[in-house]
């Protein structure tokens, strides 16, 4: 296995709430995942301001744990991945295909980066990019059973050469992303953040998108649709109208710092004036 990047892994170990580097165990694992998940928001302000997200290692250490922002996938799971790697867990990336929405054989484009831990012989994937519905835990491969997790319920099916991530949500099984475990190389990466970053079709190219889970709930926002999701209850939601209440919205409710960018209120003030989609 080659050695993990090296970036400030103290500093991000601080901000998880851990003052020394753990062992790395079972336990350890579930700990690191849902701390993340409740930590560093998921988020797109960079594609909504069509700005560039660079994904080295030294990018988004800045933009995440210096600068206060979130980030999606290919920046998210590319900074866990490597804090695993250095805690001494037997990690590597992988890649799937989101299908949240629709058919589990739908062949969308290669967009999503998780990651494949082995503990003990016993094969995880592990995730804390996935926006709204990111498991907070991490998932075992080889059963096809029900694995309960801080938020909903998940199992991982078989399908093919490869695997189906489904979520249990109001009592029904829904697909999340379907996946392989194919070695990855830097630039299958680059390539699939080039698409999310700057190609038309991309929904996250002039899209607002958030989420951040915490004890028992789910934020979300979706351009100007924002939801507290409780578990087990039933979802709160309202439309943002307002581009200062939006932007404070991301500040509390999500954490996050936003860009100091000059045309910011005025792009997110477009975006709420523009129809929701159906």
């Amino acid at each position: 296995m080659s050695q993990p990047a090296v970036m400030d892994f103290d500093l991000y170990l601080h901000q998880l709430g851990f003052e020394a580097a753990p062992a790395p165990t079972l336990d350890t694992l579930r700990q690191l995942q849902l701390r993340h998940t409740s930590t560093f928001a998921f988020e797109s302000l960079s594609t909504l301001l069509r700005l560039p997200v660079p994904i080295d290692l030294p990018a988004v250490e800045q933009k995440i744990l210096r600068d206060g922002r979130g980030g999606y996938c290919y920046e998210l799971n590319q900074m866990f991945l490597a804090l695993l790697q250095y805690l001494g867990f037997q990690a590597r990336g992988i890649t799937g295909r989101v299908v949240l929405g629709g058919s589990e054989d739908a062949l969308t484009s290669r967009t999503h980066r998780l990651a494949l831990v082995t503990l003990d012989g016993v094969r995880y994937s592990v995730d804390v990019g996935f926006g709204g519905m990111v498991p907070t835990a991490p998932l075992r491969l080889d059963t096809e059973a029900e694995q309960v997790t801080p938020q909903e319920s998940y199992c991982i099916v078989r399908r093919d050469s490869g695997y189906a991530l489904r979520a249990k949500v109001m009592g029904e099984w829904r697909p999340m992303y379907v996946f392989d475990l194919q070695v990855q190389g830097e630039a299958d990466y680059e390539m699939g953040n080039w698409y999310v970053s700057t190609h038309p079709n991309s929904p996250f190219l002039g899209q607002l998108k958030a989420a951040l889970t915490g004890d028992g709930w789910r934020r979300t926002l979706n351009n100007g649709s924002y939801a507290v999701h409780h578990i087990g209850q039933a979802s709160e939601r309202r439309q943002i109208s307002d581009a200062d209440e939006l932007l404070d919205l991301l500040q509390h409710e999500f954490r996050i710092r936003l860009p100091q960018h000059p045309a910011l209120r005025e792009v997110v003030a477009q975006l709420l004036s523009e129809p929701a989609a159906v």
